[in-house]
């Protein structure tokens, strides 16, 4: 609780009891309301102050108006009546109380999304003269080697280049697993280092690094307005000025035309319904727990390691019912693996044995993939005369023997015939022959991630009508994947503005209510993410195109998340209906029954105070859809 609130507090309390109090002083009249002037005063001098000066910039029409001249009417009818004070004060006191634990709510979320996203640095320790200084991050230049040690957060993106440790990327992606790390890998600002000391060489200046990109997505994303706030504000701008007329004539109308008619006009009887209408029609709820749901969303979606641009890519998000998918970095793992080994004339083990000396010395991908598949690489074979033959693979001498590893067409040079395989490929076919003899084959494919099935499978579980995956890959590779993962429709064989072209068709084949989501990993696919009525991005840690493009990032590249954002996106919107609905539905009844006299005051106090409330408890809720 802060001082403000605090303050605010005393104010309450020390109202209320002067209140009660006065209740039982034995006078009436203009000393009764003297005396209840003061109560008031102390509880609602600063609405006072708002609404004069609101009507001074002619800006009269809000809550604080309002509340003034209801309860100002209200001490002015109970002058003129039966003198009771008491309904005049307490709507005062009562809307102060529900401000109140509004502010409270707000603080406490703004509180809670502070500690979920406390990523931001200190310090960074540079190495002067044998010793450590703490220096401003701000002012560490590109190639600097910094040093972190256990406890402390990374406080810049950088290489290591000494040191090796685990480090805890929690506050980044929402896995309470950490992540072990050593010489040669990239790190990310923000992390916490747990065990080892690292020495970092810095790869981008602070402003640039991935701390401070999400930072900022986060503080710029109250600024992004969805469709239902724009509505609401929109609505109390209209509203407020409509109540204000609509009470003038409950007040005015009704006793003419008794007096027109020879009836008795009962002034006061209406002007006290006039003045319930009022502080019934206050639009307090709406105003304040609409922003408060999505900003609560905003922040529980952090936790779980969704970054969301702005309220109105979760009302988008909500309304996804096709998703999109990129393959490789999205669905798979985007690095080659054995998945297959088909012997001939020899067993697994001698073909892995030949293919990973061969291809020792090569840099492709498929290269690292054979030596992975083959622990045993240093075992004292002698390797020579090795020749790399362009498009179909390399040849060399093992232990004297000629072996060759490549394409079919490699295999003809050599004089070895290629036995026709019965098993169904879906990856890449890489040969082995030795001495002119064909000893078998063994396959490499991009492997599909863990969870991309079960992604697919909880996203239509969720409401999505259609998944499509666009991809590079061959036909027969792309058609395996959404095979297996049950996929609806995939298009292969594109170029990056063949993707644009397809996404562009579905998104112009759908409803204009149903969105279609694209999710790539945030490098290669920004124009396609950019396009997307929302904008995916996969595994973003330490991708500014990421970052620059999507609408949501998800911190890390495990699919499921897809998921995890679609259904935070959808809870939080169904709070903000529900937080609609309920509040109107309560001031509409209210004011029917406010205008036909079935109403009070302190009816009027449950219809603005009381709701609010009640929608403000509502839209905390959604600081917790992390638990989804």
């Amino acid at each position: 609780m802060n001082r403000k609130q605090k303050k605010n507090l005393i104010r309450i309390i020390l109202a209320s009891v002067l209140m009660i109090g006065f209740i039982f002083v034995p006078v009436d009249g203009v000393w009764k309301l003297l005396l209840f002037l003061i109560p008031y005063f102390i509880v609602g001098y600063d609405i006072l102050i708002k609404a004069g000066k609101g009507i001074i910039h002619f800006q009269p029409f809000d809550e604080c108006f309002l509340m003034t001249l209801a309860t100002v009417g209200a001490m002015i009818v109970g002058l003129m009546g039966d003198g009771d004070f008491v309904e005049a004060v307490a709507v005062m006191l009562f809307y102060q109380i529900g401000e109140w634990f509004q502010s409270y709510a707000v603080g406490k979320s703004r509180k809670n999304i502070t500690e979920l996203m406390d990523i931001r640095p200190d310090h960074a320790n540079i190495e002067k003269d044998g010793e450590l200084v703490e220096t401003d991050p701000d002012e560490v230049e590109v190639g600097t080697v910094i040093v972190v040690k256990p406890g402390e957060k990374i406080p810049i993106d950088g290489v290591i280049v000494e040191g090796e440790s685990a480090v805890n990327t929690g506050a980044l992606t929402g896995e309470s697993l950490p992540k072990d790390v050593m010489t040669g890998d990239e790190v990310i600002s923000g992390c916490v280092n747990l065990s080892g000391v690292l020495r970092i060489r810095t790869t981008k200046e602070f402003g640039e690094s991935t701390v401070s990109k999400i930072l900022e997505l986060v503080e710029n994303a109250s600024s992004r307005k969805s469709r239902s706030e724009n509505f609401i504000s929109k609505f109390a701008r209209i509203y407020t000025p409509v109540v204000v007329i609509a009470a003038v004539v409950l007040a005015v109308l009704p006793p003419l035309i008794f007096m027109m008619t020879g009836g008795d006009p009962r002034w006061t009887v209406w002007i006290y319904r006039a003045l319930t209408f009022l502080v019934i029609s206050c639009p307090c709820a709406l105003v304040i727990s609409i922003p408060l749901s999505f900003f609560a969303g905003i922040g529980g979606a952090s936790r779980a390691g969704v970054l969301v641009k702005g309220s109105n890519c979760i009302e988008a998000l909500s309304k996804t019912k096709t998703v999109v998918f990129d393959k490789t970095g999205t669905l798979t793992k985007g690095v080659f693996e054995v998945t297959a080994v088909h012997p001939e004339k020899a067993d697994e083990n001698t073909l892995l044995h030949l293919a990973a000396h061969v291809e020792r010395y090569s840099t492709h991908p498929i290269a690292a993939s054979l030596r992975a598949a083959y622990p045993d690489e240093a075992d004292g074979c002698e390797i020579s005369d090795v020749k790399e033959i362009s498009g179909q693979g390399i040849t060399a001498l093992v232990n004297g023997s000629a072996a060759a590893v490549g394409s079919e067409k490699l295999m003809m040079s050599v004089g070895s015939e290629v036995t026709q395989c019965p098993h169904d490929h879906t990856g890449t076919v890489i040969h082995v022959a030795s001495d002119g003899v064909y000893l078998g084959h063994i396959e490499i494919s991009d492997v599909i991630k863990d969870g991309a099935e079960e992604a697919v499978r909880s996203l239509k579980a969720s409401g999505i009508k259609k998944t499509v995956m666009l991809t590079g890959d061959s036909k027969r590779v792309a058609s395996s994947v959404a095979v297996k993962l049950g996929i609806d429709e995939v298009y292969s064989e594109l170029l990056p503005q063949d993707k644009v072209e397809k996404l562009e068709a579905l998104i112009e084949a759908r409803k204009p209510s149903e969105l279609v989501a694209f999710a790539g990993d945030g490098i290669n696919d920004a124009p396609v993410i950019t396009r997307a009525d929302v904008g995916i991005a996969m595994g973003a840690l330490g991708s500014d195109a990421a970052i620059e493009a999507a609408d949501v990032v998800l911190m890390d590249d495990d699919p499921r998340k897809i998921t995890r954002a679609v259904g935070i996106a959808q809870k939080c919107m169904a709070i903000v209906k529900q937080n609609i609905w309920f509040s109107l539905g309560v001031k509409l009844l209210c004011l029917v029954l406010g205008a036909l006299g079935f109403a009070n005051m302190w009816t009027a106090i449950f219809a603005d105070v009381g709701v609010m409330v009640l929608c403000v408890l509502n839209a905390i809720r959604a600081l917790f859809v992390s638990r989804l």
